[in-house]
């Protein structure tokens, strides 16, 4: 009647991990569901493409600012 009530207290539960796999591994319940395997999305699905977008972009980022040839012309 302990044990019943321990495992019917979540907390008590985290004092006895061991208890808790072994019931875990006797389950018939848990042994009876289907299982996959998930893999985390490392890898973007959608390809990189270097469209013209990005080209403006670089040119505009490797391009001096305005600010700069002002204060240089002062």
């Amino acid at each position: 009647m302990q044990k019943q009530s321990l495992y019917a207290n979540p907390f008590a539960l985290m004092m006895d991990p061991q208890a808790v796999l072994e019931a875990m591994e006797r389950s018939e319940r848990l042994n009876r569901l289907q299982s996959r395997v998930c893999r985390p999305l490392d890898k973007p699905l959608i390809p990189l493409v270097n469209s013209e977008g990005q080209d403006f972009d670089r040119e505009v980022d490797a391009a001096p600012d305005v600010v700069e040839e002002i204060q240089e012309e002062a």
